[in-house]
């Protein structure tokens, strides 16, 4: 069991799905976000959701967005190390509930001596399946309050990032539109 909290990022817009992704049913879930905190439960020891509002039938930890009126991962990630008593989350997307418990042991173990620690296939990096420490938040407050959001920026601006290659690009796999949907459901 893994001792650092998760965090599934679900307050998105979903625009690609044109509904919200997180509330389809998915395999033997009424929902996607039920599928993916019940698998996540299994591998960590606290799971919370972030989210602007509770949407959600089951009883979860939410963590809200501190800014309403954007949706963006850097936001959702201030409020969550911001809200957040550890000194490290790993955070995961609700889309892509394919990830192998294995890669989220594996970026756990090697990220002791980073401030980010993600995940990369042979083809892109996953900034949004990793660690990210408490102390990255004066830069985050600084790139917000530039109007930045995209967490790209903040890794390549971190002196203190890891990125570590998984060969089995298919535990990546997204579902952000109808045609992913039907495919993967």
């Amino acid at each position: 069991m893994i001792d650092i909290p998760c965090v599934i990022l679900s307050g998105g817009a979903s625009k690609r799905m044109g509904e919200d992704k997180s509330l389809l049913p998915f395999k033997n879930s009424p929902t996607l976000i039920e599928y993916q905190y019940k698998k996540l439960l299994k591998i960590f020891s606290t799971v919370y959701i972030s989210s602007k509002t509770d949407k959600f039938d089951f009883d979860t930890n939410i963590i809200y967005d501190t800014i309403e009126e954007t949706s963006s991962p850097m936001i959702a990630l201030q409020s969550i190390l911001t809200q957040c008593k550890a000194d490290k989350v790993f955070i995961v997307t609700v889309d892509v509930p394919f990830i192998e418990e294995d890669t989220f042991f594996a970026l756990t173990e090697l990220s002791s001596k980073y401030d980010i620690t993600i995940a990369r296939d042979n083809s892109f990096s996953h900034n949004l399946c990793g660690i990210y420490s408490k102390s990255l938040l004066p830069s985050i407050n600084a790139l917000l309050d530039k109007d930045i959001h995209k967490i790209n920026t903040l890794i390549k601006n971190s002196n203190s990032s890891l990125i570590v290659k998984f060969e089995n690009e298919k535990q990546f796999k997204n579902i952000n539109t109808k045609e992913d949907y039907n495919r993967y459901k």
